[in-house]
This record gives C-alpha cells, sequence and structure tokens, in this order.
C-alpha cells in the first residue's frame, strides 16, 4: 500500500511565532508552507534589530513568569518548554551565540537580526519549508473551493483564502487547503511592516473573542509648554526613577515634542493604560533615585547663594537643565523656594499623562485573541485545526527580550498542539 500524503500545515504570519511553529512542525516530517502579506519574511524582527537585536532576557523561573502579569500561568508551560535557554542554545547552532548584557538582556553577537534570520531562512528551506511571500489573509474558505485536485485530510481540515499578486496585474485569490493552520499574525504596532490588526474581524465574525487591540510599551503624551517641547525635545532625562502606582522604574528617559519615551516609561505601560480607563493617569519621577530627601534637601541648603537665580541654584545643586524645565512644567513655573520644598518636589514631580501613543508607534500591543478561546494545546476551540501564536494572544511584557521570547515560545507551543492534533484526526 502507499504511503499517506504528509499533513499539510499553513502558517499565516512571517515573524518569530510563525517561524518558529514552522521548524517545529518541519522537525516533524510535516509539509509547512509560511504565508506572509509582505514580500519577505520577519520585517518587524529585522527593523526591531537594528538597533540591536534583544533576543531574550537572562531572567528564569519566577522572576521571568513576573514580567508577563496577568498571563503568567497561561505562559508558564510555553516559557518553561522553550524559555531562555534553549531560544540562546537555538541561536548558537544557527552560528549567532548570544551574551548577556549588563542589563540582564540576551544579544547575539553581532548584535543584527540578518544575519540570524539569514540563517534561520536556509535552515527551514532546507527542512522543506516553503515559503509564500505576497499573500494577504481574506478569510476562511469552504471545502471543495480550491483549485486543487487534492481534498485536504483530517476531519477538522480548514481552507483559506488569500489575495496574491498584490499590485501586481495578475493579482488574483487563491483558496489553499491545509490540515491545520497556526495563525502569527502579530498586533497591530508597526503597521507599514505588516503587523495591522486587520485580523481581528474576521477572527471576531467567527465568534472568537478577541480583546481590543491596545498601545503596548508606547511612550505617553504630555500637554508640555510650547517653550519647553521647543527647548528639550529629543533630550535625555538622565538615572530618573519614574512610578504611577505600585511599581516603580529607573533608567533613561527621552523628552519628545509631544512628551516621552523610553524604557522606564515603556515598562509602566499597563498601570498607565489602567489608569487612563479609570479616568486619569499621572507620573512621578525621582530626579535624584541615588538621594534621599533629606540628603537632597542638605546639599541644595549648602549650594545656595544669596545673589543666584532659582535656575542657577538648581545648577549647582546638580540638576540639568531638562530637570529644571520638567519641575517648572509640574509646577506651572512656580518652583517653591526653600531647599526642603525644592527637595521634595524633585523627589516627587508629578506630571499629566494625556494619553499613551497610538498603536502605530507603539513597540507593542496588549489584547488579542482571549485566552478563554483556546485550550491547552493553543488551538481556538471554536475553530478545530486552528492554532494562535505569538503577540495575536492577549498577552503583554515589556521589552527586554520578554517580547521575543513569549513569540517564539507560543510558536513551539502551538506547533506542538497542531502535532497532537494530527495524531489525533490520524493521516
Amino acid at each position: 500500500m502507499p504511503s499517506p500524503p504528509p499533513h499539510r500545515v499553513a502558517i499565516v504570519g512571517g515573524g518569530p511565532a510563525g517561524l518558529m511553529a514552522a521548524e517545529t512542525l518541519a522537525r516533524a516530517d510535516v509539509q509547512v508552507t509560511v504565508y506572509d502579506q509582505r514580500r519577505s519574511m520577519a520585517r518587524k524582527f529585522v527593523l526591531a534589530g537594528r538597533s540591536g537585536l534583544n533576543l531574550t532576557t537572562s531572567d528564569d523561573g519566577e522572576r521571568l513568569l513576573d514580567r508577563y502579569g496577568d498571563r503568567r500561568a497561561e505562559l508558564a508551560e510555553p516559557l518553561r518548554r522553550f524559555g531562555p535557554a534553549e531560544l540562546r542554545a537555538w541561536s548558537a547552532a544557527l552560528g549567532e551565540p548570544t551574551f548577556v548584557g549588563t542589563s540582564g538582556r540576551v544579544f547575539p553577537e553581532s548584535l543584527r537580526a540578518t544575519p540570524l534570520l539569514r540563517a534561520w531562512i536556509r535552515r527551514l528551506a532546507d527542512l522543506g519549508v516553503r515559503f509564500e511571500p505576497g499573500h494577504r489573509w481574506l478569510g476562511w474558505g469552504l471545502r471543495g473551493e480550491t483549485g486543487e485536485t487534492e481534498e485536504p485530510s483530517g476531519d477538522g481540515a480548514v481552507v483559506l483564502r488569500f489575495a496574491t499578486g498584490l499590485g501586481e496585474p495578475d493579482a488574483h485569490e487563491i483558496a489553499v487547503p491545509a490540515d491545520a493552520v497556526v495563525f502569527a499574525l502579530g498586533g497591530a504596532s508597526w503597521p507599514r511592516v505588516g503587523g495591522d490588526g486587520s485580523w481581528v474581524e474576521r477572527f471576531r465574525e467567527a465568534a472568537v473573542d478577541v480583546v481590543a487591540l491596545r498601545s503596548a510599551n508606547a511612550g505617553v503624551r504630555i500637554p508640555w509648554t510650547e517653550i519647553f517641547a521647543d527647548r528639550f525635545a529629543g533630550t535625555p532625562l538622565k538615572n530618573v526613577a519614574v512610578a504611577t502606582g505600585g511599581d516603580r522604574v529607573r533608567g533613561d528617559i527621552v523628552v519628545t515634542t509631544t512628551g516621552m519615551e523610553g524604557g522606564p516609561v515603556y515598562a509602566l505601560g499597563g498601570e498607565i493604560r489602567t489608569a487612563l480607563e479609570g479616568g486619569g493617569a499621572a507620573i512621578a519621577m525621582d530626579l535624584t533615585p541615588d538621594l534621599d530627601h533629606d540628603r537632597l534637601s542638605a546639599r541644595l541648603a549648602e549650594r545656595r547663594r544669596a545673589k543666584d537665580s532659582l535656575s542657577t541654584w538648581l545648577r549647582k545643586a546638580g540638576f540639568d537643565p531638562v530637570a529644571v524645565g520638567v519641575m517648572r512644567e509640574a509646577t506651572r513655573n512656580r518652583l517653591p523656594e526653600t531647599a526642603t520644598a525644592l527637595a521634595g518636589l524633585a523627589k516627587s514631580v508629578v506630571i499629566p499623562v494625556e494619553n499613551l501613543m497610538p498603536l502605530d508607534r507603539a513597540i507593542s500591543t496588549a489584547g488579542g485573541v482571549a485566552f478563554d478561546e483556546i485550550d491547552e494545546s493553543f488551538m481556538v476551540s471554536r475553530l478545530p485545526g486552528v492554532f494562535a501564536a505569538g503577540e495575536m494572544l492577549d498577552w503583554d511584557a515589556p521589552t527586554g527580550g520578554y517580547l521575543l521570547q513569549a513569540c517564539f515560545s507560543t510558536g513551539v507551543a502551538a506547533a506542538t498542539g497542531v502535532l497532537e492534533w494530527l495524531g489525533r484526526a490520524g493521516p
């Protein structure tokens, strides 16, 4: 008797989650095709790596899980199965050994995404993975709508509709059968490289609950005065600590024309978003986190001279012009004139936040397919044979390697779920 044809699995989305799912499946002798609407794979991954690819983190165990907040339980098993250690070994096997930076972040030695991606694409091609760029997913089709002679095998087989040849004279629609599909379409940040969130309505039309996509790891909008914005846009606030609610994060922040950007601000994104939804948000900034109030007050007192202006006094006490400007903004240019009061202000400069930056200026997205809609194998319960991975799921994490790590981990988890499901469905 002839051998049954191999299972055919479609991956929709050629980013890290989708490509990792493809590799996991191809190693199990599954016939894999990766579809992406862009003309090359992993565009966002490449763009993120231009400033130094932060591949993962040195955190592990509970410390790692804590970075995923309310979704730590849902992501615990994927991160255990394919965590930072496994990701670093995987990168090294592709010829890109990694190192741990001073902040605990992990980078490939080249510090770039392109060499790693090229080696990965070669490996996937050697494993038999096919790539179909320029294919925009339009939705699900019906059995019998394809132009292919073979019907998909498996009880839960699906048909996918794509627009192909985008922008070309021969642009047309096709219907593709598959025994299973892994969707890894990302969120809605960085739309210029493909993450436009257009998949949300198609999932909702299939009665799948999708939590509204919102900005994550984004800057904040602050109503600076025109004078301050013109003078200090692009200027860093060095070694400050910021807080809103419970968390307090240290680092460097950059003033922008419309607000602030930087790792500490991104790390507070979830709390800021919750506060905004509750009616209002503010950031409390400590300009001297290495000095307590009493020591700062003493320094201010000893460096005051009778003829010095407030700005000169603060400069002599170690405050740079942008820090003085922030204090003036927070007090509407009514700075206190005693050392004790100035120290109190510098230790907690309260800055109102109008909003987070919009999705197209965010690093990542919160929201996505609700975890109530997927089972432990990352299959969408309402859609047998349909799996989801990566940023299109409803989880969030700060920058620092946690975003990419969870994308890789859930890609492995979804592919493992596909293999289990295909095994139950039979050849």
